[in-house]
């Protein structure tokens, strides 16, 4: 019988990222005003892969691998400069979206916005 490894902890991920980054000397060029860019220009190469795209499109490309694959490495790049950006400026990510789930749920009540877009409560 083998066991399922569970997925690693949003600190063992900036672990992961921090060490990736340290052995290469790249702590010099990690300002956060540089790692905000570089995940805006991550997320434009995400945005890529829905261009142009009806959403039937991207529903029928959602059941092939190399999309998805593509999919998973562009949201895999945006999230690791994000979580490193964060460890820069000593931002806990678990803390901060626990914190932030909580001020949307109160932004959010269900009873008033369930079924509906969030725009649309404002």
């Amino acid at each position: 019988m083998t066991t399922k490894k569970s997925p690693p902890s949003i600190e063992e991920l900036t672990a992961v990222i921090r060490r990736f980054v340290s052995e290469r000397d790249w702590e010099q060029y990690h300002r956060p005003s540089a790692l905000a860019v570089s995940a805006a220009v991550e997320l434009g190469e995400l945005l890529e892969l829905f261009q142009w795209k009806t959403d039937e499109e991207v529903q029928s490309a959602l059941s092939s691998e190399t999309y998805l694959s593509a999919l998973a490495d562009e949201i895999a790049d945006v999230m690791i400069y994000l979580l490193r950006l964060a460890d820069v400026a000593g931002i806990n990510m678990a803390e901060a979206i626990a914190k932030k789930m909580v001020k949307n749920a109160e932004k959010y009540p269900v009873e008033r916005i369930r079924g509906r877009r969030p725009r649309d409560v404002q």
